[in-house]
This record gives C-alpha cells, sequence and structure tokens, in this order.
C-alpha cells in the first residue's frame, strides 16, 4: 500500500502540533474522546431530518480498552463513521474539521453543540503514540477503512473489515523514555481519572473494563476475577438539571466532589442564561478561605467547560479579584476558544459572562445580607478584607459597585454594621462618618481621641484590618457624607461654651506650647491644646490625609516609602498635668523639657508606636519618681 503524505507542509506542522499546541499530554484522551461524541451527535443530528433513522440512545457509547501486552490503548465509538473519503479529508489534511463543516451544514437543525472545530485533536495522539490506526465503517457504508500513520511521514489507506458502523483508533503507546514515563496512559485508574476530570459530561456512557474479585466459597484468601463492563462517566452535569428538581444537599455534594473547599458552602448561584450569550454555570460562596488565600500562590478561577467538556481548571478571566473568593464552573457553548482548547480568545462573549457572572454574584451577597445576616457575618469576617482590597484597587473604579457590601464595627452597636445603617442612624447635626483605626476592639475602644465623638453619642466605626483607612480614603464618602476620623485635626463638631471658655483660659500659653514644640522639633509638627480630649492628659493627633496607622501599614511594607503622618501633640488643658506643665514653664525649664519628653513617649505608646529610646525612657520616669 502505497504511503500518502499529508497536505500543507505537514511534517513541520504536525511537529509543532505534537510538542506545542497542548500543555499536558493527558489532554489527548479528552480530545479523542470528544470526537467520538461528535460522532454519535452527528447519528442524532440526521435522525432529525431522516425518517428511515432512529436513534436509540442506549445504541450509542464510547468504549476505552488497554493491552498493557502488547502496548495498545484503544477507543470505539458507535458514532457516524467516515468514508474513505472522509479519512482522506480530515484526517490527511492537518486542521480541517468534519466536525466544524457539519456544524456549518446543520446550523438550522440546532447543530451548535458540536465539540471539535479545529481538526487538530486528533493529533494529539501522537504526543503519546508512536503509531495511530483507526478503522472506519461510514453509516450506510458496507465496505470500512483503515487509516494508519506514525507521525509526520504520512498515512496509508486501505480497506478492512468492520462489523458495525463506528470508529475504532488504536494507539500503539510509546516505550518510556529518561524523561518520559507513558506507562501511566495503559494503567486503568490513570485513565479513569482523566475521563472524570475532562470528560465526565460527555452526553454518551465512556465505558471500560474493569476487573472484579470475589472470595472463593471454601477457599479462604483465594478470590475469583471477573471482567465487567462499567460506564465511567456520570453524562448528565448538574448544571444542567433544572433548580426545582435539585436540593442543597445536593450542590453540596457537587461542591465537595470537585473539591472546591473542605467546608460547606455559604451559599450558591445556578445561572441558566439563554440571551445573548449562552452558559451555565453554578456558583458557590466558600464558607472559610483556603489556607494560601491572602498569599500570592492563590489562584483565582472558575472550572470551564465547553458543551460539558473541561477546557481549564481555572479560568481567572471570569472572576474580578474582589470575588476571587467565588468556587464553581461555567458550562457555554458560545466561547471562541485558542486551537488547542486549553486557553480562551479574550472576545466579546467571555466579558459578557465574567459581567454577568459578576452582578449574579453581588446580588446573591446583597440578598444574604438582607435575608441572613447571621450567614453574611460569618462571610464578610472571612472574605471582607477581599472586597476591601476591591474598593482600594484600581483607583476606586469598583467602589460604586462594592460599597454597600462592607461592614465595620460599631461603638455602639457592638457588631458588624453595614455603611447604609451608620448613616440610617446619624443624628441631623452629625456631619460626618467618624472611624478610630487601631489594632483591635479593645484598644481602640481605650483610645483617647475616641472621647468627645463617643461623649456626643456618636457612633464609631472599629477599623481594624490594615486596608480599612486606605479603603475609605478611596470611597471618601457614603451617601454625601465624608469619613472622618477621630485623630484628624478638625472633628467638624460645635465647640460648647466650656470648649470656648477653655480656649480663652489658654489663650496665654501660647508661648508654652511653642516652647514643647521647639523641644519635640522633628517629632510632631506642632503642639496644641485638645478639644477632643476629657479624662486623658494627652494624645496625637493628625494633620493631612496620612494618618499614624496608615504610617505604620506603610513602614512594614518591603519597599518601605518612609511616609510619615504630620503628627500633633494634644494636651488636655483641664487635666491636673497641665498645671505643672504651666509652673514648670514659668519655674524651671529642665522639669518641663522632662515633663514634655515624657508626654510625648505616652502619646506614642498610647497608639502603639514604637518609643525611640526606651532606657532613657524608664530614666526619666525614674526622674519623675525621685
Amino acid at each position: 500500500m502505497e504511503k500518502k503524505q499529508f497536505q500543507a507542509e505537514s511534517k513541520r506542522l504536525l511537529e509543532m502540533m505534537i510538542n506545542s499546541i497542548y500543555t499536558q499530554k493527558e489532554i489527548f484522551l479528552r480530545e479523542l474522546i470528544s470526537n467520538s461524541s461528535d460522532a454519535i451527535d452527528k447519528i442524532y443530528y440526521r435522525a432529525l431530518t431522516d425518517d428511515n433513522l432512529t436513534f436509540d440512545p442506549d445504541n450509542y457509547y464510547i468504549k476505552v480498552s488497554v493491552d498493557k501486552g502488547n502496548r495498545t490503548l484503544t477507543l470505539t465509538d458507535t458514532g457516524i463513521g467516515m468514508t474513505r473519503e472522509e479519512l482522506e479529508n480530515n484526517l490527511g489534511v492537518i486542521a480541517k474539521s468534519g466536525s466544524l463543516a457539519f456544524k456549518k451544514e446543520n446550523e438550522a437543525k440546532d447543530g451548535h453543540d458540536i465539540i471539535g472545530q479545529f481538526g487538530v485533536g486528533f493529533y494529539s495522539a501522537f504526543m503519546v503514540a508512536d503509531r495511530v490506526t483507526v478503522t472506519s465503517r461510514a453509516l450506510g457504508e458496507e465496505l470500512a477503512y483503515r487509516w494508519e500513520s506514525d507521525g509526520a511521514d504520512g498515512y496509508i489507506i486501505e480497506p478492512a473489515e468492520k462489523a458495525e458502523v463506528g470508529t475504532e483508533i488504536v494507539l500503539n503507546i510509546k516505550n518510556n523514555t529518561e524523561e518520559e514515563s507513558y506507562d501511566e496512559f495503559l494503567e486503568d485508574y490513570r485513565l479513569r481519572s482523566i475521563i472524570k476530570k475532562y470528560s465526565d459530561f460527555i452526553r454518551y456512557p465512556i465505558k471500560m473494563d474493569t476487573t472484579v474479585r470475589t472470595p472463593k466459597e471454601g477457599a479462604e484468601g483465594e478470590f475469583d476475577e471477573r471482567v465487567e463492563e462499567e460506564q465511567v462517566n456520570s453524562m448528565v452535569p448538574i448544571w444542567r438539571k433544572n433548580k426545582s428538581e435539585l436540593t442543597d444537599a445536593d450542590y453540596e455534594n457537587f461542591y465537595a466532589e470537585k473539591h472546591y473547599g473542605f467546608d460547606k458552602p455559604l451559599s450558591h448561584v445556578h445561572i441558566n442564561a439563554d440571551g445573548a450569550v449562552v452558559y451555565r454555570s453554578i456558583l458557590f460562596i466558600p464558607e472559610t478561605p483556603p489556607f494560601d488565600f491572602y498569599s500570592r500562590e492563590y489562584e483565582k478561577g472558575l472550572e470551564l467547560y465547553a458543551n460539558g467538556v473541561l477546557i481549564m481548571n481555572k479560568c481567572a478571566d471570569l472572576l474580578p479579584d474582589y470575588f476571587s473568593f467565588v468556587k464553581g464552573m461555567v458550562d457555554s457553548e458560545s466561547l471562541s476558544l485558542n486551537i488547542s482548547r486549553e486557553m480562551l480568545q479574550h472576545d466579546r462573549q467571555l466579558k459578557m459572562i465574567a459581567k454577568n457572572i459578576e452582578s449574579k454574584i453581588k446580588s446573591q451577597l446583597k440578598s444574604m445580607q438582607k435575608d441572613d445576616r447571621e450567614k453574611y457575618d460569618k462571610f464578610f469576617e472571612a472574605f471582607g478584607r477581599q472586597l476591601k482590597y476591591g474598593v482600594y484597587s484600581d483607583y476606586g473604579t469598583h467602589k460604586d459597585a462594592l460599597q454597600d457590601l462592607l461592614m465595620f464595627y460599631s461603638s455602639t452597636e457592638k457588631k458588624l454594621v453595614t455603611l447604609d445603617e451608620y448613616v440610617s442612624r446619624m443624628p441631623e447635626e452629625q456631619k460626618y462618618i467618624y472611624y478610630a483605626a487601631g489594632a483591635s476592639h479593645t484598644r481602640i475602644e481605650k483610645l483617647p481621641q475616641t472621647e468627645m465623638v463617643a461623649d456626643k453619642g456618636y457612633e464609631i466605626l472599629y477599623f481594624t484590618d490594615d486596608i480599612d483607612e486606605f479603603a475609605v480614603k478611596m470611597l471618601m464618602s457614603y451617601k454625601e457624607k465624608e469619613f472622618r476620623s477621630v485623630s484628624s485635626g478638625d472633628l467638624g463638631i460645635e465647640e460648647s461654651e466650656e470648649d470656648k471658655q477653655d480656649e480663652t483660659e489658654t489663650e496665654g500659653s501660647k508661648e508654652l506650647f511653642e516652647y514643647m514644640k521647639e523641644r519635640l522639633s522633628g517629632k510632631v509638627s506642632n503642639v496644641r491644646a485638645s478639644k477632643r480630649l476629657r479624662s486623658h492628659p494627652v494624645c496625637l493627633s493628625t494633620d493631612g490625609e496620612v494618618s499614624i496607622e496608615m504610617e505604620k501599614i506603610l513602614s512594614m511594607m518591603p519597599d518601605n516609602p518612609n511616609v510619615k503622618a504630620e503628627k500633633v501633640l494634644e494636651v488636655n488643658v483641664n487635666h491636673d498635668v497641665f498645671a505643672s506643665l504651666k509652673a514648670s514653664f514659668e519655674g524651671d525649664k529642665s522639669k518641663l523639657d522632662l515633663y514634655t519628653d515624657l508626654l510625648y513617649n505616652q502619646a506614642l505608646l498610647i497608639e502603639g508606636l514604637p518609643i525611640e529610646d526606651p532606657v532613657e525612657f524608664t530614666n526619666m520616669m525614674c526622674k519623675v519618681m525621685v
């Protein structure tokens, strides 16, 4: 039999496909099974218009068989088969797809979910096989033909014997090399795992022989073995079932089976979209974050299927970063895949699906927040930080989409509250949304800076995440109410008559504060009488956009930008300490220096900032005690 050469610069093209297009060798089985599924689909579509042809699903299947002795892997299908001309055209011309041609011819008959459209998937077999033999008998034909090739050198086509309509593909698996082991593709368990991973939802049964061992009667320790044919794939995916047929337990089982997490999902979203882009999706909101969620190693993304065939394990383009905690899958027949079907072309359909998914996730979270607050609180404790990063990132592009999902601990409610709930409780005269930042709720409650705001009966939001202040700086306001730190220079609170009187009484103390400011030159930008302190003698406040907490966070970054807050030392003129400061200013400047240094270091400690010289600080304390 004369060997024919592949068309279209075949040798170089086939080498490229075998070695470059696919990233994983196991993909070959997905491609061959998808081709077999297409072949069965073609009979189904033919039956729609041919009254002489009936389609009984029980008669159609794909069979995978292994012969370890001869190192062969065989795939058999009961599909439409190929004539000699089709073998010549489809297998002899690289990148010519019979499925694509069939799809174009049958678009009017709903032939849109044919899988193979590139004509290259078949050649992935040469990644693991040094010879491929295809024996096929076409529907309505008496003769069968065999196509055989050992790779880029060409192929032969000759008549063959085959009793049933369909196609048989025999792969002679390569011998192992020092770099590669091909034995895995002759192991039943490995083949089953590949089928379950990529082809579990092919709509026709995928069968394999399995050896069943049963104890022999009357012979302890001995077993009888028999071979049984077993269906490997589950065929009907959960996302193609009606929502009314499914229970929460069904979704939880699917979540566990797909290894999305060891927890149970807090909530799920089942989408059936039939608009401009047709797709199905099941999305899960987990209960707990993965151990690496807030690390660089974490990979976001949804599983992506094309007509039930797994294309990508994690398609990052389907999720925005701020919803990267979402798990689940998308199955679509509208996507433009690249030639290997392992990656997507970045097209309009993909963006439309991603935008719709984003909207569905937000709606689900809002619904959970409204209807099941306990569950939403649990979610926010786990993933709220990611939402705050979403507000801050991309220069606040997504803040309007996310601000209603944010929650912070409330000084009055003693629990997490939304910004909307905070604003709805604001007294009419309150100008700002007040917040205080610190390491913990307990630490914040003790901050001297909170006294004036708390005395007015105003609610304070506690910021304990490192991202909190950065996020609200990007938000700037919520429902026309600006955010204001309790440590900021201007709290926007009307002075009481008592405060005005105190201010008059301290007019003569300007020289004292100027002296203290000079003493603390380079450490604070100003020293002034405090309007916010009630029981504490001293505190630090800030002028400008950078707060003390923000300074702490920025200083811990690997590329420390050395950004400093503009600190102000505030002194409570109603505290006994102030009288001591005035007396020392008038009679003993060295004592005033000591008091000034002590008060400054005390203010640093209150803020959780390191004091510059702990030994000197303890010496100063001793001087006061003597």
